[in-house]
């Protein structure tokens, strides 16, 4: 039985769409799916949620190259509005009429918003090898505040406004109970985010890294570990290098392991107290900071984060 169903389905069951009146963290009735790559049929997902749009799709996405993927959304083109946002590198990729090439930087997002209501978001690219190779994660999310969050900085994408443009409008939310940030980089500074909410650790963060050079996360990790909180990471073998923050934090005394996937790991999580998941597009790099377009999710749920320390454990092999 796949991983997915004895889960629930990584489903947090909800009611209606219930939005409250508070405007500075608003609530809301929603839902949360939550599936890992490969082994949760991440293409058949994704397939399915896009064919379920009744009236729009916009999406940002670094790479296009899943078949499947290009398919359904040639299709739906023909009966409701699809408009997708690439990077210029993969623009071969996909190049029809409804599709538009950022040139600047990378267009790093995995995203797509339909019918301003639900998104896709996560670490997977559409394409083959993160769908049936890599290790990746997968969010399905019915929420009208983040769609509209997620809607906002499309727009901006598709206007070629890109690596900056305005704030997030709602930076917290409450979904069916669940607290959840959402940031998109540059604009709102990711590397900061994942600082703060890192130095919130009490007990233990861990980590799953497809790319990691950024110091100050780092710097992070090694202060909570003097302090005594359990440390741990996978980090993807192919992107250790010298500007890597791999043998800093191993020298330290992180206990950080090289990733055994022949193919990437190419997850952007950090798990914190076993209550706290940082996962999205954004790997912690100055460069996905600064010069790329990023998005990352922080939710505060410990459903959610028990799903992502079972994807850990089964990574974190010594």
């Amino acid at each position: 039985m796949k991983k997915a169903l004895l889960c629930f389905l990584a489903v947090l069951v909800i009611a209606s769409f219930f939005i409250s009146d508070d405007e500075t963290s608003p609530a809301e009735e929603g839902t949360m799916e939550v599936y890992f790559c490969p082994q949760d049929n991440c293409e058949g997902q994704l397939v399915a949620f896009l064919d379920s749009a009744q009236q729009s799709i916009h999406c940002a996405l670094f790479d296009v190259g899943l078949e499947s993927i290009q398919q359904k959304l040639a299709e739906k083109e023909k009966t409701i509005e699809v408009k997708v946002v690439t990077d210029n590198d993969y623009l071969r990729k996909f190049p029809e009429d409804f599709v538009k090439a950022d040139k600047s930087g990378l267009m790093h997002n995995k995203f797509c918003i339909i019918d301003g209501q639900k998104i896709f978001t996560g670490s997977m690219n559409p394409t083959f090898n993160d769908a049936n190779k890599n290790n990746n994660n997968l969010l399905l999310i019915a929420s009208h505040y983040l769609a509209e969050n997620y809607e906002a900085e499309f727009q901006e994408l598709w206007r070629g406004i890109f690596k900056k443009g305005n704030s997030v409008k709602y930076p917290e939310i409450t979904l069916s109970g669940i607290e959840i940030e959402n940031y998109f980089c540059p604009d709102d500074d990711c590397i900061k985010q994942v600082v703060e909410e890192l130095k919130q650790a009490q007990q233990s963060i861990y980590f799953l890294a497809f790319s990691f050079t950024s110091e100050e996360i780092a710097s992070i990790l090694l202060l909570k570990n003097l302090n005594g909180l359990e440390i741990k990471g996978v980090m993807e073998t192919k992107q250790i290098s010298e500007y890597s923050q791999f043998e800093r934090l191993k020298t330290n005394g992180i206990k950080v392991i090289k990733d055994s996937n022949p193919n990437n790991l190419h997850h952007k999580v950090f798990i914190i107290d076993s209550e706290t998941v940082i996962t999205g597009s954004f790997n912690p790099t100055n460069g996905g900071n600064s010069r790329n377009d990023e998005n990352i999710l922080i939710i505060n749920d410990r459903d959610t984060a028990k799903l992502f320390l079972q994807e850990f454990q089964q990574l974190y092999v010594i």
